[in-house]
């Protein structure tokens, strides 16, 4: 086939391509094993993002610079992780607090109408109260710091991975989002404040780290050695997970999900410290909220309660039965099915709402108009249903086994296998004086069940969800009903102009369809009271069901795991909780791509996961087959090592490269160099204007390029001068290359490994044929330069 001929069958493909399906493969309905696939407008956007070095640049004046720093042989690194740790902490205890607060006052409110049967009085209290919330968490994020919107999540695994996104870590960043989540939250929203958690505790350690603020005047020279991209992404890595441990009070959870989900680099100190971090972070959490309740003292300052260190404690404990993997492999099946179609319909979701916002709000008033009035509507009709679907459910007389009793009774005494738990919600209906049996009160009357599921809290609902031996408290059909309303209410929440996360949404949506499957199987085979079917409880079913749908969205497994058992303290259901996030995680990826990668490819952000796939006609392909020369891009623009400035300024000026191999007089590579460390250097010698000017290390450091670099690259191509600038000093020495024969499969993991920028090819006389970046590894640009060559290259492997 001719090269013309390929080129036009691939337009063609191109164009077929730009017209997409709603199911189309590739698009947001995609198996893990199959890449996505980038539009046109797409790959620009994708363009623009620039990559990071884990490592800094090797050269001469960061060799200076590394031997003017004093050896403390780590300590400061311990301190700066200690204090990350106790800040994100602390920053979990007011949002937890605040939240509490703000939660509880608010449906009290409502509550004292409903409760008189004034139910319009108490939709107009929780309405209003919960739309003026809203209001402000929206439009603080909209006018003040779009990058705070959403859970921050996938920025903070594209930064980890080494993307370059902009405005996330800043001091306006932290406020915004932590003030718009706690009104979020707050308000009643089908949302959880643990995902911002993760990324306000991302956000302290790459800024606290530094130990510098042009805001707040700080600049504590003391810690100057930190001041480099590894440092700064291993604190940030460190408070990611103290983020976890402090909003879920899991230490080791947090360790575990830096580890697994957004670290792409990792070593043994690094788990240490991190370790560390993550468990001052949860000392810090649990200290506090052991002695306060929604900001009021309790006078246990160090007393660290059950209730308030392990979120959703399980209080009875039931000896497990080799039947129950059968529900656990069964939930974790319709996990991953609902998981997936989660994840697909909040991309479809955010694909409409970009377009919508696109072709009706030229208007930039009319745009932040839109994007506040979005939550606000969400929020009216998820008031609404709380109130309005609660007051048409019937009452509910609760279950209680005691001698001699009334049947109408919450609550539970001595000897009571099974029960009603004391607080349950009951909404309008009809409270009675409490009693005395044999010492111990008993509240006759009814309950709510949709209420105890709907309008509480979604922390108490989850509560009430995985409460045990309370088989016949909550009833297939509210059950039913709140899942088929929460489910889309949530989806379409994501993604709003508030900062918000999806934990508690995840949970209780898998603990809804969880409980109602364990309430089918309690109607099918009854209530037994023997310990060999004492698994076939609802709310066990409910822990496994929410397990299966945290795994079915977000692809965790390990650490999954491991924060399920810290948040609810019921380690006998390791093993089925193991076993169905592992088939939830499978079914899942057949299916879509994790949700936060996902989200990653619809902002089209750059990133590289951990394994490379392509495919040939549906068929998985090994990059082993492939060279290192097959993928990279060429001809390159190189600098040599004495280079005048003016055509330095040329080169500048006529790409945007962000970085070029550093070559000798006979074109071998010697190193490279960084557009950045160019721009700084041309505009010291400009604004010097004399030879044998040398930037130091700290000068780079605190000097970035000004808004007038294009006017100083004009201005030195201009005037044509014969300058010569030496490189040498400022190059990295260290700068990685390989052979055009190298294995690509190699080249992918050396490139991910090691947190490259740009990876130089060369060929067996060191000259260099082309450069590699992250765009030219993602999987669809790999498919796209290898098109040409696979049918060949498969053909004569095999």
């Amino acid at each position: 086939m001719s090269k013309m001929m390929y080129n036009m069958i691939q337009l063609g493909k191109h164009r077929m391509a730009e017209r997409t399906s709603f199911f189309q493969s590739g698009r947001d309905y995609e198996s893990r094993y199959v890449n996505h696939r980038y539009l046109g407008e797409e790959k620009k956007v994708l363009s623009q993002y620039e990559s990071v070095d884990y490592f800094s640049p090797h050269s001469q004046i960061y060799k200076e610079w590394v031997a003017k720093q004093p050896a403390r042989f780590e300590w400061d690194r311990w301190v700066t992780m200690g204090c990350i740790g106790f800040l994100v902490g602390l920053t979990a205890f007011v949002m937890h607090q605040g939240i509490g607060l703000i939660s509880e006052n608010m449906h009290d409110l409502a509550l004292r109408q409903i409760e008189i049967g004034d139910i319009m009085g108490g939709w107009v209290i929780l309405t209003g109260i919960s739309v003026l919330l809203v209001i402000f968490s929206s439009a603080i994020v909209v006018v003040c710091c779009p990058a705070a919107g959403g859970s921050g999540l996938p920025e903070l695994i594209a930064y980890l991975n080494g993307t370059n996104v902009r405005r996330i870590f800043s001091l306006k960043t932290y406020v915004v989002k932590f003030i718009s989540c706690l009104l979020a939250v707050g308000s009643g929203m089908p949302v959880g404040p643990e995902g911002p958690m993760i990324a306000l505790g991302g956000l302290i350690g790459a800024s606290v780290s530094q130990f510098k603020s042009k805001v707040l005047n700080i600049d504590i020279a003391l810690f100057k050695r930190l001041r480099n991209s590894e440092d700064r992404r291993n604190f940030l890595t460190a408070g990611a997970g103290a983020g976890v441990s402090a909003a879920f009070g899991a230490p080791v959870g947090g360790l575990l999900f830096a580890m697994e989900e957004v670290s792409s680099f990792w070593s043994d100190k690094l788990g240490w410290q991190t370790f560390f971090c993550c468990m001052v972070s949860a000392f810090t959490a649990d200290l506090f909220n052991s002695a306060f309740d929604k900001f009021e003292y309790t006078g246990n300052f160090g007393l660290f309660q059950k209730d308030n260190y392990i979120i959703f404690h399980v209080e009875n404990y039931i000896p497990l039965n080799l039947l129950v993997f059968l529900p656990a492999i069964l939930l974790g099946g319709i996990g991953g099915i609902l998981g997936a179609l989660f994840t697909f319909l909040n991309l479809k979701i955010v694909r409409v709402r970009k377009q919508l916002q696109e072709k009706c709000c030229s208007n930039k008033h009319l745009l932040s108009f839109v994007k506040i009035f979005e939550p606000l509507l969400i929020m009216v009709i998820v008031s609404s249903l709380k109130v309005l679907v609660s007051d048409i459910f019937p009452c509910h007389v609760p279950q209680c086994y005691f001698n001699n009793s009334s049947p109408e009774c919450l609550g539970h005494g001595g000897g009571d296998k099974f029960h009603t738990e004391l607080t349950v919600e009951t909404f309008s209906c009809e409270h009675k004086d409490a009693i005395n049996i044999n010492g111990t009160d008993y509240f006759n009357g009814t309950y709510n069940p949709f209420a105890t599921v709907f309008f509480a809290s979604g922390e108490e609902a989850i509560h009430h969800l995985f409460s045990r031996q309370t088989h016949n408290e909550l009833p297939p059909l509210p059950l039913a009903i709140a899942l088929l309303l929460y489910f889309p209410l949530a989806c379409w929440t994501a993604g709003t102009s508030i900062a918000s996360g999806l934990v508690v949404p995840m949970l209780l949506i898998g603990g809804l369809f969880g409980r109602l499957v364990g309430c089918l199987a309690v109607t099918i085979f009854g209530i037994h009271t023997t310990p060999f079917w004492a698994w076939l409880d609802p709310g066990a079913f409910a822990l496994i069901g929410a397990a299966s749908f945290f795994g079915g969205v977000s692809r965790l497994t390990m650490s999954l795991a491991v924060i399920l058992m810290e948040m609810t303290n019921d380690i006998q259901f390791l093993l089925p909780i193991m076993v169905t996030i592992m088939v939830s995680k499978w079914v899942g990826d057949l299916l879509t791509h994790s949700f936060y990668h996902a989200l990653l490819e619809v902002k089209c952000i750059p990133f590289l996961d951990s394994e490379p796939f392509i495919t040939h006609n549906k068929e998985p392909v090994s990059l082993e087959l492939f060279k290192a020369g097959d993928a990279m891009s060429s001809p390159v623009v190189c600098v040599k090592k004495n280079e005048k400035a003016s055509e330095l300024a040329a080169r500048l000026l006529e790409c945007e490269h962000s970085g070029f191999p550093v070559v000798n007089e006979d074109n071998q590579l010697i190193g490279s160099i960084t557009r950045r460390i160019l721009a700084v250097v041309l505009e010291y010698h400009f604004d010097q204007d004399r030879d044998n000017v040398t930037v130091t290390y700290d000068e780079y450091l605190q000097h970035d390029p000004s808004y007038r670099q294009k006017t100083i690259l004009e201005k030195l191509v201009s005037d044509k001068g014969d300058k010569t600038i030496d490189l040498d000093v400022y190059m990295n020495q260290s700068a990685v290359s390989v052979s055009s024969s190298f294995s690509l499969h190699r080249t992918y993991v050396l490139f991910r490994t090691m947190g490259l920028r740009h990876l130089i090819v060369t060929d067996d006389t060191n000259t260099v044929v082309g450069m590699l970046s992250r765009k030219d590894l993602m999987g669809h640009a790999l498919e796209d330069r290898l098109a040409p060559i696979i049918s060949h290259v498969i053909g004569t492997s095999a």
